[in-house]
């Protein structure tokens, strides 16, 4: 009886160990960040301390988002990011001669409210009211735009004059193509397509196709600019992408946020001196968003502008922005709308 006694004690604590050595990390750490709140603001100063479950010894804590390491200070860690939106914020912990990581979700919004813009009108050129506009932009002085389609109708591209409305050059899709956003880098255009999946790449000057490539992570195809380096691309969701101009891969993403909330509504896109202007989907308004933070810095409201169109069944809404840097103003259009405005941005 005494030999059982003995090793009944002894088995259970070996069980014990055992069992604690299959524990997930999450069983037995977690991050406590400032309680349960989720939702941060860029560069706030945020409590943070790892939650022990087991007691264990723990010798060493790092923290880290988008593989980049936060100082802690006081307690305190800064959430000064990069790119802002929902992020993993990761914590290494040493412990008794091994290693383990942890999770955890939270948002990272923007530190200030959107500036608000109005327009002026400086001129009025004729547009096609058949045209269902999808990308807009200048190329050397010249406008190009590319079109959407369904049923019958075909998508296209054109080279147009944009003080007179003609067509100079124009490309047609294959019919089960839905055309969307282009952009124009080192004389190639770049032009996508709204659910298929594919995009394409044509010489600027003939629009001679010079290939196609496939979609990644980003399901849909919605807008497209440049920063002379990289190709942005919209998809719908709250998600910007990255694409690399030789390859079309997509190298990262920025994701639009205000501080109150993350947006999902980015449509066609034109990129100047760093920043992102993009039409809302369905809205009468333009935002303004950090190229690099992915902050919503401004929202322009184009109240009144589709007023002043043709009315017909087939208008539609405020879609196509281009910056013609020869006059230093935005153009902008929408789909089937029969005027090619030129505005001015201001603060209101």
């Amino acid at each position: 009886m005494n030999f059982i006694k003995f090793f009944i004690p002894l088995g259970m604590a070996f069980l014990i160990m055992a069992c604690e050595g299959d524990l997930k990390p999450k069983q037995l750490f977690a991050i406590d960040l400032a309680g349960k709140k989720t939702q941060f603001s860029y560069g706030e100063q945020v409590p943070i301390s790892i939650k022990n479950k087991k007691g264990k010894t723990i010798d060493k804590v790092r923290y880290s988002i988008d593989g980049k390491e936060l100082e802690v200070k006081d307690g305190l860690i800064s959430l000064n990011i990069t790119r802002l939106g929902s992020k993993k914020l990761k914590a290494v912990i040493d412990y008794e001669g091994t290693t383990a990581e942890i999770t955890r979700n939270i948002k990272v919004l923007a530190d200030k409210a959107p500036e608000v813009y109005t327009y002026e009108i400086i001129n009025e050129y004729p547009h096609d009211w058949k045209s269902f506009t999808q990308g807009l932009e200048f190329y050397k002085d010249t406008l190009y735009e590319s079109t959407g389609s369904g049923g019958a109708a075909k998508s296209f591209i054109r080279k147009l004059d944009y003080k007179t409305g003609d067509v100079l050059r124009q490309k047609d899709l294959a019919k089960n193509y839905f055309g969307e956003g282009i952009t124009i880098l080192n004389d190639k255009l770049y032009q996508l397509t709204w659910r298929s999946g594919t995009g394409f790449v044509y010489q600027v000057s003939d629009f001679n196709e010079l290939g196609n490539f496939q979609y990644d992570q980003s399901k849909e195809g919605w807008g497209l600019c440049n920063d002379g380096k990289v190709i942005y691309k919209s998809d719908g969701t709250e998600k910007i992408w990255l694409l690399d101009p030789e390859t079309l891969s997509e190298l990262s993403h920025i994701e639009t946020v205000t501080n109150k909330s993350i947006f999902n509504k980015a449509n066609e896109l034109e990129y100047v001196d760093g920043k992102i202007y993009a039409n809302v989907w369905e809205k009468e308004s333009i935002m303004i968003i950090d190229a690099k933070t992915g902050a919503i810095v401004g929202v322009i409201n184009m109240a009144g502008l589709k007023n002043k169109v043709r009315k017909h069944e087939n208008l539609d809404v405020l879609n196509g922005i281009a910056y013609n840097p020869s006059t230093g103003n935005f153009f902008v259009t929408g789909k089937n709308w029969d005027i090619l405005f030129e505005i001015k941005i201001m603060k209101k």
